[in-house]
């Protein structure tokens, strides 16, 4: 197969591995750095061009598609689509997960566990929400951060409406969640693929930190997962509609409660702890699933 995968740095190590998958599977891989495409959108013959170059004769692509370039990955996934080309995940399911508030909702209808979670619009509502999710200690997330940026654990009332006063004088949107303290500063990272949960890791924050991203400087290590802990995972990802995701959940006292699904999880960490070659899974999905393309909305979306 001829696959592209869709990444802004072919240096990165999910995409060299990703690379080095496809090609020990005797396929033609291809990076394409989605912010150097121009695509021409006619309906009778849709065109993508990578550096002057057009692209043709694609199988199948991977979007890797990171947080700031969203908007405009999309737009080149979709072409894909509108392509004929198999996408590993939608670009419309890539779009709901990608909206924090959107998905939490779609989770929450579905009835996947989740924390106790606010949302409001005017400053008069900040005593409420603050109240809503338990009082302080509670977390408040800017709705466009990764990778930990842009979360902030309020310790009092004091602190909790000093961060949500500058984001509101910011005019930015952000959630309001109960601290769950019983989780211990730490999460467990679930990757799944084709609704099965094929490696999982606990991530913990470093000393003086709540976060556990390892970009943040928190550590793994090895997961062993409840019944309950799978079908949770593999329930969120597949609210979201996607076939790959890494999906974080953190152990409540009722049972795991998901934090965020994440559409292009990293492969270092989680292929590092487990010993999983994870890269050589998802290219093993994409080849039992391409030749039947069997997406769902072909850019429709």
């Amino acid at each position: 197969m001829k696959i592209a995968i869709l990444s802004r740095n072919e240096r990165l190590y999910s995409t060299r591995r990703l690379v080095q998958a496809a090609e020990q599977r005797g396929h033609e891989p291809h990076v394409v750095d989605a912010l150097h495409c121009y695509m021409d959108i006619t309906s009778t013959r849709p065109a993508i061009f990578h550096r002057e170059r057009k692209l043709e004769g694609f199988d199948a692509v991977i979007p890797r598609i990171g947080a700031s370039i969203t908007f405009y990955g999309l737009a080149v996934l979709r072409q894909f689509e509108m392509m004929g080309v198999y996408p590993l995940n939608e670009s419309v399911a890539i779009g709901r997960s990608r909206d924090k508030l959107r998905s939490l909702q779609l989770l929450a209808r579905a009835g996947v566990g989740l924390p106790v979670t606010g949302f409001a619009h005017t400053p008069d509502d900040i005593k409420a929400l603050i109240k809503l999710v338990g009082g302080p200690p509670l977390v408040i997330k800017l709705l466009e951060g990764t990778q930990g940026k842009g979360v902030v654990l309020a310790e009092s009332y004091q602190a909790a409406e000093g961060v949500i006063d500058a984001f509101r004088k910011l005019d930015a949107n952000f959630l309001v969640q109960e601290f769950v303290g019983e989780a211990d500063r730490s999460d467990i990272r679930c990757f799944v693929i084709g609704g099965q949960v094929v490696a999982s890791m606990k991530r913990t924050a470093k000393d003086g930190e709540f976060r556990s991203n390892l970009h943040r400087g928190g550590h793994a290590g090895h997961a062993e997962l409840t019944q309950a802990e799978r079908q949770t995972a593999v329930q969120a990802a597949e609210t979201m509609g996607l076939n790959m995701a890494g999906v974080d959940l953190i152990r409540g006292r009722h049972g795991p409660l998901v934090l965020e699904v994440n559409s292009s999880p990293g492969l270092q960490g989680i292929e590092r702890i487990t010993g999983q070659d994870i890269a050589s899974l998802i290219i093993e999905f994409v080849e039992q699933h391409a030749d039947a393309n069997e997406a769902k909305t072909l850019g429709r979306g």
